[in-house]
Order: C-alpha cells, then sequence, then structure tokens
C-alpha cells in the first residue's frame, strides 16, 4: 500500500518541482542510482517500468527506499492499464504514472487515494483528466509540445497544474522556459540519469547534477 496520499505526494512535487524517471533490471545498480538522486535532494522517483519483471525490481527498490531513505516517495511510470496500477500499488506504489489518459487507471488509483498523472496532449484530454480528479497532469511528450504550448493552457485554466515529461534538460535555459511557461513540475530522464553515468557508475556525478538542477529549479520557483 501507498505510505503518502495523492495530495501528499503533489504537494512534494510542488516543492521540490522535478521528478526523475529511471529503468534497470538490476537491482542493486537501481539502488544506487536511488540513493544518489536522494542524497542530491530528490524526494520522488518514477521508475518507467518497461521491462521484463520490473515488478519485481521495483518491490525490492520500495522496501530499500522504506528502510534508507526517510521521505523517499516511490512511484511508478510507463503504466498502461489498470491490472498493472492495481499490481504497482500493491507493492507501494505511491504514484502512477501513464502515457496516456485511460479512465480505467483513475478509477483503481481514486478508489486508494493514490495519485495517477496521465500523458495528455491536448486541452480536451487535460480538462478530462481533472474532471476524473486529476492532481497534475503529465504532458507528454513535452518536447513535442514545448513551454508555448503549457503557457497557452495556463491562460484558460490557470488551476491546470503540468509536468512535463520528455524535452526537460537540467539546465538553467532549458528549466528556466519550462517554469517561466507555468509548470508545475518536470519529469527528467535520460538528460540527468545518463547513459554514460550508468555505464561509468558515477554516481557522485548523478548525486551533484541532481543537487544542481533542484537549486536551478528553486531558484526560479523562488
Amino acid at each position: 500500500m501507498a505510505q503518502y496520499s495523492r495530495l501528499e505526494v503533489a504537494q512534494v512535487m510542488k516543492d521540490t518541482g522535478m521528478v526523475p524517471l529511471f529503468f534497470n533490471s538490476d537491482i542493486e545498480l537501481s539502488k544506487k542510482v536511488l540513493k544518489a538522486c536522494y542524497d542530491g535532494g530528490a524526494r520522488l522517483l518514477e521508475f518507467t517500468a518497461r521491462g521484463d519483471f520490473a515488478h519485481e525490481v521495483f518491490g525490492e527498490l520500495t522496501k530499500y527506499a522504506i528502510k534508507e531513505l526517510p521521505g523517499m516517495i516511490m512511484g511508478v511510470g510507463s503504466v498502461t492499464d489498470a491490472a498493472a496500477a492495481s499490481l504497482y500499488m500493491a507493492l507501494g506504489a505511491n504514484f502512477i504514472v501513464t502515457p496516456v489518459l485511460r479512465e480505467d487507471i483513475a478509477v483503481v488509483c481514486n478508489r486508494r487515494k493514490v495519485l495517477w498523472s496521465p500523458g495528455c496532449g491536448s486541452l480536451t484530454e487535460i480538462t478530462r483528466a481533472e474532471e476524473l480528479g486529476c492532481e497534475i497532469v503529465k504532458l507528454f511528450p513535452g518536447g513535442t509540445y514545448g513551454p508555448g504550448f503549457v503557457k497557452g493552457i495556463k491562460g484558460p485554466q490557470p488551476w491546470t497544474s503540468i509536468m512535463p515529461t520528455g524535452g526537460v534538460a537540467p539546465t538553467q535555459e532549458n528549466l528556466k522556459g519550462w517554469f517561466e511557461a507555468g509548470v508545475t513540475c518536470v519529469g527528467m530522464g535520460s538528460q540527468l540519469i545518463s547513459k554514460d553515468i550508468i555505464a561509468n557508475k558515477d554516481f557522485d556525478k548523478l548525486k551533484q547534477d541532481v543537487a544542481n538542477a533542484l537549486r536551478i529549479i528553486k531558484n526560479l520557483k523562488n
């Protein structure tokens, strides 16, 4: 079961402004990535469940986080149906992220008061997601739409909270564009947790990169 309610998770997303995204089938390597993100100041991690037996890795990561990383909120991304969402919630997922808007996932998450963030690409989809109880909408793929799309949505719907994923980089220029447009937080995957970092097992660099990105975001939000 989730340790955090959807409102608690949404607040941490708003406060920190960033959700790192990551998947690897190696449990021990994944623990080190999670620890580096945590030590860098991240308090959320979206485990992008895209491989065979991903649920087994996530289950071990969640146990590790509960035992060793107080305050770390574990969630799962790339969830495509209600059955998968229910499985990951049973393994302790505190939030569910999907590539598309699916109402069956909304139902199972809302029943457990777990935050779900569906991938949306139009004002109609965003509005429907909010009608279904979505707190923070995922803009996906973010790089295709860009900050201008966010600004356009926030005009008629200033209450909408948006998290772009894809097309987000841990640089001053990139993050400034997104946050000035009005995003609530950003999802960041390979631009932050790069293939080079994984290949070289350079977890100190990952820690510093996470800390630097969070510092930029904090300054932009203030």
